[in-house]
């Protein structure tokens, strides 16, 4: 399976301004727990397409790409769960199948367009 999510680095497709957050993301996310619950940041705008969707982070001028609607579904419910292995579950991911679901979570993190919540 191909990645769930593409961050473009600076000057791939769009403008955006250059930083040390911009570039390469490490294999694993030590800041990510999908034991937890997560949501969106609250300057995350996302845009559903075709294709996934697009999210931009209003504060960093970030944008990400979400390679299918699954993972857009996964995104949209953290909010709704527990923690994201269970927003993973709802979305119809089985346990054995959520490993590149949860990579793609552990990056968004790292961008800062995910952060810690609670469970509504």
């Amino acid at each position: 399976m191909r990645g769930l999510l593409t961050v473009p680095r600076p000057g791939e497709g769009f403008d955006c301004p250059a930083s040390p957050r911009a570039v390469a993301r490490p294999a694993s996310s030590p800041g990510f727990d999908p034991d937890v619950a997560w949501r969106l940041h609250p300057q995350v705008a996302v845009r559903p397409e075709p294709f996934g969707a697009l999210l931009y982070h209003f504060g960093t001028r970030r944008l990400s790409f979400l390679k299918n609607r699954t993972i857009l579904s996964v995104v949209q419910s953290l909010a709704d769960h527990s923690d994201a292995r269970a927003a993973c579950r709802a979305a119809g991911v089985e346990d054995a199948q959520q490993r590149p679901y949860l990579h793609a979570l552990g990056v968004l993190a790292d961008s800062n367009m995910l952060v810690p919540g609670e469970c509504q």
